[in-house]
């Protein structure tokens, strides 16, 4: 199962709080950008979150899964993602606490 383009505009609306929040479709799903960072992704049409140690503070009681099979574990963020604020501040914490990413070199 794949997710829903609906289900992604959703997370990207109630994100917006957080910065500049972007998506990209990846390997049939679809990878969240805070910021030009890599903060999340879409799966199924559930939402993980790249884990910091900022973010497990913030989440408290987190609950972890693997976004795909044989994939590390993230935060999977089953019921919060309603609450417009919770969301755009865990997405502006991961965002912070993560590097910035690398430029690109052109061949």
């Amino acid at each position: 199962m794949s997710s829903t383009q609906a289900f992604v505009d959703f997370i990207i609306s109630q994100a917006e709080g957080a910065g500049h929040v972007t998506f990209r479709k990846m390997f049939g799903e679809y990878g969240i950008y805070c910021n030009s960072k890599f903060v999340a992704l879409i799966c199924d049409d559930n939402l993980f979150i790249k884990p910091t140690k900022s973010g497990r503070a913030f989440i408290e009681n987190v609950t972890e899964a693997p976004p795909y099979p044989g994939a590390k574990l993230w935060f999977l963020i089953e019921d919060k993602y309603e609450n417009q604020d919770w969301l755009s501040n865990l997405f502006k914490i991961t965002a912070e606490e993560l590097p910035v990413p690398k430029p690109k070199v052109k061949k």
